[in-house]
């Protein structure tokens, strides 16, 4: 008797009568989407992409580029290529989770074992985990400047504690709330928060470059800005390692993208939702970005970056009203779909009897504050390079050995009961496949091994040695998610060289 069914339009679910009965590896939250629950459209995955895509780190990617020399057709032209080359991944992995309705440690069992799939996970809800902080963070400084506008000076001058006013961590403390108290509402209300919260981040950003066209005097100022870099040796030495940082940014959601993609009603919903909801929005967000950075420049004299001080610029109260408002709109949608989602998953594949979804969620939500994130978006210089880079590069890795496994190896097909349980095809070794820990060793080594800090006016701007962690791996450092990818995936495919065709589904 089978013990799964497969459906006309490709998608797969458990038999009828099957039960995942094994605490250790399921519960309510890690067992495959039914069909029948499986809703999400084109539109869906669309709005999705569109309320992540246009939040602050997004801006802050493009405006960093700008503060740290490029012009505006540069920084648009790095973070568009960026965003097309990591959609590829992103497509390939979510075929898994529209398919067979798992979530992305499920899917990591297949490649990593079934008990060795957290390793991926863990390091995937790390991830997660520090972008969470930083997000919440941001968000708290919105309401900071909100409430500061409504009460007065006297919220935003308020004692400090740790070199922060009081109000200021107070504000971080309420955003960390109300994060929570929607989350725990599950995944059909994160869907409608993005459907509704996706169209005013548009209108929030065009009303900040409305402000800086009227500062600026027009248009002009903001596309006559030149490069500091010029397009020579400069400029490509800049380029490439922020084209990985910029890849690194969404390498996060290609690994865990299976986590959406298994409520995906086709895989024709999934694919063309994704594929014109995040190229097209980050490549929009980033022009929006670039040119009221631009604009600051031309204003004030030098760019401002972060578009929460900017919005306090404002001397029109209602406009800085709206700008935070719709600031802390996006960081609520995005925080909660690209950071929350996933370590809640991964820590509950951890331990499925006693974390489920909701849990997960809030261990999220206290690991977010305590990796202390105000400093890692202190300086982009950490945040670009250091940061972006080696997340990265270690994720890449983990998508190499994914796309390897699913693709090549067992050309998309799987045994969803086996997943779930000890002993089966998936079990290998103790349960870990330990030729998918070698490649990623072998990978993560080659990605990150090299990673150094720059150094600026003869500052080191990171925690890394000047000349890399490992100098013979240094010229590596800058390509650090596509060589994190290519090693790991060929690695992976040479140690399954002997029993890849007995291990074809």
């Amino acid at each position: 008797m089978s013990l799964q069914q497969t459906y006309p339009d490709g998608r797969v679910a458990l038999a009828e009568g099957v039960v995942l009965d094994d605490p250790r590896f399921s519960n309510g939250d890690l067992a495959p989407v039914p069909v029948e629950r499986r809703t999400w459209r084109t539109y869906n995955y669309l709005a999705l992409w569109v309320g992540m895509a246009h939040c602050i780190p997004s801006w802050t990617l493009a405006s960093g580029l700008v503060a740290l020399g490029m012009d505006w057709r540069q920084a648009v032209l790095t973070i568009a290529l960026a965003n097309v080359i990591v959609l590829v991944p992103m497509l390939l992995t979510g075929h898994a989770g529209t398919k067979y309705g798992i979530p992305f440690p499920v899917f990591a069992r297949a490649a990593f074992g079934v008990r060795g799939a957290n390793l991926p996970a863990l390091v995937r809800a790390a991830v997660a985990c520090c972008w969470f902080g930083i997000q919440t963070w941001i968000g708290g400084e919105g309401i900071y400047l909100l409430a500061g506008k409504v009460v007065g000076h006297g919220w935003l001058s308020a004692g400090q504690v740790f070199g922060t006013p009081w109000t200021q961590w107070l504000s971080f403390l309420l955003f960390w709330l109300i994060e929570i108290a929607v989350i725990t509402r599950g995944m059909e209300t994160l869907r409608r928060v993005e459907n509704w919260a996706a169209p005013l981040v548009i209108v929030g950003a065009l009303v900040l470059l409305g402000f800086m066209v009227d500062k600026a005097g027009g248009l002009g100022p903001l596309l006559d800005q030149p490069s500091r870099l010029g397009w020579g040796s400069g400029f490509w030495k800049v380029f490439f390692p922020a084209l990985m940082g910029m890849i690194g940014f969404w390498s996060t959601l290609s690994l865990n993208i299976p986590d959406f993609t298994r409520f995906g009603g086709s895989q024709k919903a999934q694919l063309w939702g994704q594929t014109l909801g995040l190229p097209t929005t980050m490549t929009l967000f980033a022009v929006l970005s670039v040119l009221v950075t631009s604009g600051s420049q031309a204003v004030y004299g030098a760019p401002v970056w972060d578009p929460i001080a900017l919005s306090a610029r404002m001397s029109n109260v209602v406009g800085a009203l709206f700008a935070l408002l719709i600031v802390m709109v996006a960081t609520l949608s995005v925080n909660i779909a690209a950071n929350v989602v996933s370590p809640a998953y991964d820590l509950s594949n951890l331990l499925p009897k006693y974390v489920n979804f909701r849990t997960g969620a809030l261990i999220t939500g206290v690991v977010g504050i305590a990796v202390l994130p105000w400093k890692l978006i202190a300086n982009p210089h950490v945040y670009i390079f250091t940061w972006l880079g080696v997340v990265g590069g270690l994720l890449g890795t983990v998508a190499g050995i994914l796309v390897a496994d699913y693709w090549v190896l067992r050309r998309t097909r799987l045994h969803l009961h086996e997943l779930y349980r000890e002993g089966g095809r998936y079990w290998y070794t103790g349960g870990w496949n330990l030729r998918a820990v070698a490649a990623f060793l072998v990978g993560g080594v080659l990605a990150v091994g090299g990673s150094y800090s720059t150094v600026s006016g003869g500052v080191k701007q990171g925690p890394f040695p000047a000349d890399g962690v490992i100098p013979l791996l240094k010229p590596l450092a800058d390509y650090g998610w596509a060589v994190g990818l290519a090693s790991s995936l060929l690695v992976y495919l040479l140690l399954n060289l002997g029993s890849a065709a007995s291990r074809r589904e």
